[in-house]
């Protein structure tokens, strides 16, 4: 029998479907549709939900408790300004060299400490105030890394998902699980690099300006960011925008750099603060060469050979980022960041945590397992996702210095 001969179907049998079929389809759809929605934030707290666990159980064999490594360090002043203001930090809170005086709480930037005491204010505990903070914003921060990765020449979505795991997964991410500002900066910084990419320069400008508040990081944002609208100003492009753009940006920054100043009756009051209380000032990166040096020849820790070992993982991912012609603000964003913390001669345990905002050099590494086979992408992401939840644990609860 010839195609010919074969009776065409009905519309009715075309176009009708099973009573159960159509409702079927319809959960599949808002299935898929709430998986691609969700899929940042889980990636995100999945990760850091297992650096937790590790956590809790490097905790228990150091004879530490949980809670008392989340609020560590710095997250002791962050709690303290956040509960009593700068005027009411507890005297037994002292630097680097065990002194006090009125000005040295001044040294941490208000933003995160002023957003946990709106959360404290409205009742809950300060603790829990700070670290839901944390979190929210380093959710906030995974889109912003979805995004991100979508955006850039040769991303996608997948791009963006591996981003937000090495992300997640980075050697200090312990820091977005306690009560630390990093969390906070980082999301303002990539919705930041995001709005400059699309060119939607006002939202960068206030994103820069907000994180000027949180961070001195800031000013390797302000610094991409303030090129980009320069270029932009330059090209004659978007009208007005950028140049409200960049008015903006820097006001955070300089507002608290100012305020400090009058407080302190010093005009680089700030920076004062760090070389009295915590001998940090730039010194073209000698102590870091110094700290490298001294260590790759007695190799005393974990810590601290880890610690050159990311160093140098960082530089090389400059490079790699630069050669496969990365965005230039994302890189000079990195290298502002580097440069920030390498170039100076703060406390040395703190290197790799002072490198977590430079997140933008993890792409490279994103676009080149987005290529890879599904196993090993997921392979890959879970070795990570172990060796960072141990190192960060190992930091906080083993190692008994600052981070």
């Amino acid at each position: 029998m010839s195609a010919t001969d074969v009776a065409p179907a009905s519309a009715e049998e075309t176009t009708t479907a099973p009573p159960e079929v159509a409702p079927r389809r319809a959960r599949r759809w808002n299935a898929r549709r709430i998986t691609y929605v969700i899929a940042p934030g889980v990636i995100f707290l999945g990760i850091r939900e297992f650096g937790l666990l590790i956590l809790s159980w490097m905790a228990g064999r150091n004879d530490i408790s949980t809670t008392d490594a989340l609020k560590s360090w710095d997250g002791q002043w962050f709690l303290a300004i956040a509960g009593n203001g700068y005027a009411g930090v507890p005297a037994g809170l002292v630097d680097a060299f065990g002194k006090r005086s009125f000005e040295t709480p001044l040294a941490f930037f208000p933003g995160y400490p002023t957003v946990v005491g709106w959360l404290s204010d409205l009742g809950f505990r300060l603790l829990p105030s700070a670290l839901a903070v944390t979190v929210a914003f380093g959710v906030v921060c995974a889109y912003g890394l979805t995004r991100l990765g979508a955006i850039v020449t040769g991303g996608s979505r997948t791009v963006g998902l591996i981003l937000v795991a090495l992300f997640a997964a980075s050697p200090m991410a312990i820091v977005l699980s306690m009560a630390y500002s990093e969390a906070m900066f980082c999301a303002l910084a990539v919705w930041a690099l995001v709005f400059v990419l699309e060119r939607r320069w006002i939202g960068a400008g206030l994103c820069c300006a907000a994180a000027g508040l949180v961070r001195p990081t800031a000013s390797a944002l302000i610094l991409a960011v303030g090129l980009a609208m320069l270029v932009a100003v330059y090209q004659r492009r978007d009208s007005w925008r950028p140049w409200l753009g960049g008015v903006l940006a820097p006001v955070g920054l300089i507002g608290y750099l100012a305020w400090v100043g009058v407080r302190t009756g010093e005009w680089d009051g700030w920076f004062a603060l760090q070389r009295r209380g915590w001998d940090s000032e730039f010194d073209g990166g000698v102590a870091t060469v110094r700290f490298t040096l001294d260590v790759l020849g007695n190799a005393r820790s974990v810590l601290e050979v880890a610690t050159v070992g990311l160093i140098i993982g960082a530089l090389a991912l400059l490079v790699v980022g630069w050669r496969r012609r990365l965005e230039w603000p994302l890189l000079v964003y990195a290298a502002g960041v580097l440069a920030m913390d390498l170039c100076s001669n703060g406390l040395m345990n703190s290197k790799a945590r002072l490198m977590l905002p430079a997140f933008t050099l993890l792409l490279p590494i994103a676009l080149g397992l987005a290529k890879r086979r599904p196993s090993t992408v997921v392979l890959t992401l879970a070795g990570i996702a172990v060796a960072s939840a141990w190192f960060g644990a190992y930091s906080i609860t083993a190692w008994g210095y600052a981070i």
